[in-house]
C-alpha cells in the first residue's frame, strides 16, 4: 500500500476535519482514487463506473476567504473564494487528496478558478452547453461526456463499460429516489423534520463514500419520520420554498431566520435539494452515455439561457409543496441568479405567491438584518 502524507498543519485542525483527512487517506492507501467536483452537472455515474470516489468541493465557510483574496478579486462569489481558499490552505481533506478535480463551464468565476486550480491539481473541465433548447445541445453534451470517459480511461488506466455504467445508473437513481422520498415528506401538513434538520442530513450524506449505505440511511430516516407524522415542527407555520444559489454557506442564517420567524422551509429547489434528486437516468436506454447526458441536461439552472426548465419547475413545486412564499437566495456577485430574479419574481406574481429576493455572502455581519427582513416577509404571508 502507498503511504500518503497529511498536510503540514494537520495537528492544528479540528477533530472533525482531522477525521475527514484520515478517512480519505485510508481510502487512498487502499488504492482508491478520489474525484472532487463542484456542480450538479457533473456526471457522477461516469466517475462511479471508473471506480473513483466522488465528493463535493464547494467551499461553505468564510474561514479560507481571506487566503483566497490574496489571489482572487474581493467582489467575487463567496463559494468560489471559499473553495479556492481551501485549496490554497490545504484545509479541505477532499481537495488535498483529490486525484482529479472535475470542473464545468457554468459561471465565469468558476471557469477561471479551475484554471488556477489546474496549476497545482489535476483538473478536468467539462464544457456544458449554455442552453438546453438549442438544436445541438444534446449532441454536444453527449460527445463531451464521451470525451470525459476517454480521459478517465487513459488517466486512470480503467475501462468504463456499458455494464459498469448501467450499474452506476441504477445505484445513483436509487439514491436520488431515497432523497426524494425524504424531501417529499415535507409536502404533508404535519412536518416530522425541520428544514434545517433536513438540509443538514442531506449535506452530510453527500460525504458518504458508500453509496449503498447512504441509500439505506436515507430510507431508514424516511421510514422513521413517516412513523412520526403526528409530531409537528412548527404548528401553523407558513410554508416557504427556497430557490436560487447553492446555500450551504448561508443556510444557517437564512433557513434559521425563517424558522425563528415561525415558518417552515418545506422545499429546497437549489442544487443541494430536490432539483438534482429528480434527475433520473433511463436505466433501460440502449446507450447509457446518451441517457446520462439527457438526464443531466434537464437540470434547471440559471447558467442556461433561456432557463426554461427552472421556469417550468418552480410553479409546479410551489403547488406540490403548497408554498405560502418563495425565498430567492443569491450569493454576492452571482450575476446569473441575481439577474434571473426578475423572471422568478414575475413567475411568483403569476402564481399569486409572495416573493422575496435576498443577496448575501458567507459573512455574519448581515445576520441581524436578514432576521429582520425575513421576519417582515413572513408576516406578509397569508395576508
Amino acid at each position: 500500500m502507498a503511504d500518503f502524507l497529511l498536510p503540514a498543519a494537520f495537528e492544528e485542525y479540528s477533530d472533525a476535519r482531522k477525521a475527514g483527512f484520515l478517512k480519505v487517506k485510508a481510502a487512498k492507501e487502499q488504492g482508491r482514487k478520489v474525484a472532487g467536483c463542484f456542480c450538479s452537472f457533473t456526471p457522477l455515474e461516469i466517475l462511479d463506473a471508473a471506480g473513483l470516489l466522488t465528493v463535493s468541493l464547494c467551499g461553505m465557510s468564510p474561514e479560507t476567504i481571506p487566503a483566497a483574496e490574496t489571489e482572487l478579486p474581493r467582489n467575487l462569489c463567496p463559494l468560489i473564494k471559499s473553495s479556492y481558499g481551501f485549496y490554497l490552505t490545504d484545509k479541505c481533506p477532499y481537495t488535498y487528496f483529490a486525484d482529479v478535480i472535475v470542473g464545468e463551464t457554468t459561471c465565469d468565476g468558476k471557469k477561471k478558478m479551475y484554471e488556477l486550480l489546474g496549476r497545482g491539481k489535476n483538473t478536468y473541465v467539462l464544457h456544458l452547453p449554455q442552453g438546453r433548447d438549442v438544436p445541438y445541445a444534446r449532441e454536444m453534451w453527449t460527445e463531451e461526456l464521451r470525451r470525459f470517459v476517454r480521459y478517465l480511461e487513459e488517466t486512470f488506466s480503467v475501462q468504463i463499460t456499458d455494464e459498469k455504467l448501467r450499474e452506476a445508473i441504477k445505484q445513483r437513481n436509487a439514491l436520488r429516489a431515497a432523497r426524494c422520498r425524504l424531501m417529499e415528506l415535507l409536502r404533508e401538513d404535519d412536518l416530522p423534520i425541520s428544514g434545517t434538520e433536513l438540509y443538514t442530513f442531506l449535506d452530510g450524506i453527500g460525504f458518504n463514500f458508500d453509496i449503498d449505505d447512504a441509500i439505506a440511511k436515507t430510507l431508514a430516516l424516511a421510514d422513521d419520520l413517516s412513523a412520526q407524522k403526528s409530531q409537528k415542527v412548527t404548528p401553523g407555520g407558513k410554508r416557504v420554498l427556497v430557490t436560487g444559489c447553492p446555500i450551504g454557506g448561508v443556510f444557517q442564517k437564512v433557513v434559521g431566520a425563517v424558522e425563528r420567524a415561525g415558518g417552515n422551509v418545506v422545499c429546497f429547489e437549489n442544487c443541494s435539494g430536490i432539483k438534482p434528486s429528480r434527475c433520473m437516468v433511463d436505466e433501460q436506454a440502449a446507450d447509457p452515455i446518451q441517457a446520462i447526458a439527457d438526464a443531466y441536461l434537464d437540470i434547471g439552472c440559471a447558467v442556461m439561457t433561456p432557463d426554461s426548465k427552472r421556469f417550468e419547475t418552480l410553479p409546479a413545486l410551489m403547488k406540490e409543496f403548497r408554498a405560502d412564499g418563495v425565498l430567492d437566495v443569491a450569493l454576492q456577485a452571482c450575476h446569473t441568479y441575481l439577474i434571473e430574479g426578475r423572471s422568478i419574481r414575475d413567475i411568483c406574481k403569476e402564481q399569486g405567491v409572495p416573493y422575496m429576493a435576498l443577496e448575501t455572502d458567507y459573512a455574519t455581519a448581515d445576520a441581524g438584518q436578514i432576521d429582520t427582513r425575513i421576519a417582515a416577509f413572513m408576516e406578509t404571508l397569508g395576508e
